[in-house]
């Protein structure tokens, strides 16, 4: 019964995703809403993934891609990648109240396989338990695991029973074993603890603390951190630096009531700022036509490059030189030209290593198509309401869009500290 529904769901969801449906009686067309095209192409990515790991066989059952040159890991890492990188961009849209809409039906069936997915993640005994003991790729999708339930703690972590809760604290406790890089990964270990803190868990203040003071130091002016000691122009501010950033001092410093006493620079509300300022980069990167330039490592990720934009419009702190009918506007012209034609899912409905289709050979030696679902994270504002101005202001041109159209648009101005 519960795979006919899944089933059901799905044709439905597939149904529409086309941007245009003909009505039979005047054969008017009658546009799909931004957000039945964003809830569609999220449950489609979703509903392949949690229906399996629900009952124990997503590592039975998913399709898996990996990239001509794989470095050797252990493949099983592959679904770790795929489970936590998308319950972080699902989590705020789970965390919506239950309704009886088509959009509400299908997300509390996310919801449910969604929360016994990850008791199977950590339970020993279940065939889905992932690979959390053995190489050290698992701190990076522990600290997205970590985020999701940071996202939707009320939603997706308070309802865990009390055995669950163990596990995890256990899992992400051991997790302090993977000694990470000199780049971004210093965030993963800092998300994974601020998440224990934010639980009343035991933490390690001092992994948190060394994590946020170094970001703050690769900080490289006019919204930009380099990863690391050098710079790199690709797109992980987006995947990783900026929201990780900014919700781990949002957790340390409570909202930015506390100051880090040994950390002065590490500031919530300058880190806000400077996400803002980077959003409206984002924002001018999306083209006329729903594209964005495609450079730098972890291309495959998609969507993904979005995610602060994304963060942004879910807390409402969108600058005033990004109203919520341009963005939207904005990122569902690319969510639409990347999976409005259906190429970038594979034979069992799992997404394909590629871009914007089957393209492994630009994929990197890291990366499995479980790597790919860090492009749901374009889609944190699902979580506003569908009465929220995000959703129901009248679309607008956005930058790039107004300056090749001919119309007047804003210059750009760099941001100084």
């Amino acid at each position: 019964m519960k795979m006919k529904m899944y089933a059901g769901l799905l044709l439905m969801a597939s149904l529409l995703m086309s941007v245009q449906t003909v009505s039979a009686q005047n054969k008017k067309e009658k546009a799909v809403s931004d957000r039945e095209l964003w809830v569609h192409t999220l449950y489609q990515m979703a509903a392949p993934v949690l229906s399996n790991m629900s009952e124990g066989k997503l590592q039975e059952n998913m399709q898996v891609e990996l990239s001509p040159t794989w470095d050797g890991r252990d493949k099983r890492v592959t679904y770790m990648e795929c489970f936590g990188r998308l319950m972080a961009g699902l989590a705020p849209w789970l965390s919506l109240p239950d309704d009886d809409t088509e959009e509400g039906k299908m997300r509390k069936q996310l919801r449910e396989w969604a929360l016994k997915s990850y008791a199977q993640a950590v339970d020993p005994q279940s065939k889905d338990y992932l690979l959390w003991r053995k190489e050290g790729q698992p701190l990076v999708d522990a600290a997205y695991v970590a985020e999701s339930f940071l996202r939707g703690y009320d939603a997706l972590w308070v309802p865990l029973d009390s055995v669950t809760k163990q596990r995890y604290i256990e899992e992400f406790t051991q997790l302090r074993r993977v000694d990470p890089p000199y780049t971004n990964w210093l965030l993963f270990s800092s998300t994974v603890e601020c998440f224990l803190r934010k639980a009343g868990a035991p933490s390690d203040t001092y992994r948190i603390v060394s994590a946020l003071r170094k970001v703050e130091e690769w900080y490289v002016g006019d919204g930009w951190y380099s990863d690391g000691p050098g710079f790199a122009f690709d797109y992980y501010n987006s995947f990783v630096l900026h929201p990780m950033y900014v919700e781990c001092l949002e957790v340390f410093t409570n909202g930015g009531k506390n100051k880090i006493w040994n950390a002065s620079g590490c500031d919530f509300a300058k880190a806000q700022t400077r996400m803002q300022r980077f959003g409206m980069i984002l924002e001018r990167f999306i083209s006329p036509e729903g594209t964005f330039p495609v450079f730098g490592r972890s291309i495959t990720y998609r969507t993904g490059t979005l995610q602060p934009l994304a963060l942004l419009a879910w807390r409402g702190w969108l600058p005033k030189e990004l109203p919520n009918g341009q963005v939207r506007a904005a990122m569902t012209a690319v969510i639409q030209r990347m999976f409005g034609d259906k190429r970038n899912f594979n034979e069992k409905g799992y997404l394909t290593l590629g871009f914007n289709g089957k393209q492994p050979h630009i994929s990197d030696w890291y990366t499995n198509n479980g790597s790919l679902y860090l492009a749901s994270l374009a889609f944190l504002p699902l979580g506003l309401p569908a009465d929220h101005p995000f959703w129901t202001d009248a679309p607008l041109p956005w930058t790039s869009k107004k300056a090749w159209e001919g119309m007047d648009f804003p210059k750009d101005h760099a941001y100084y500290e």
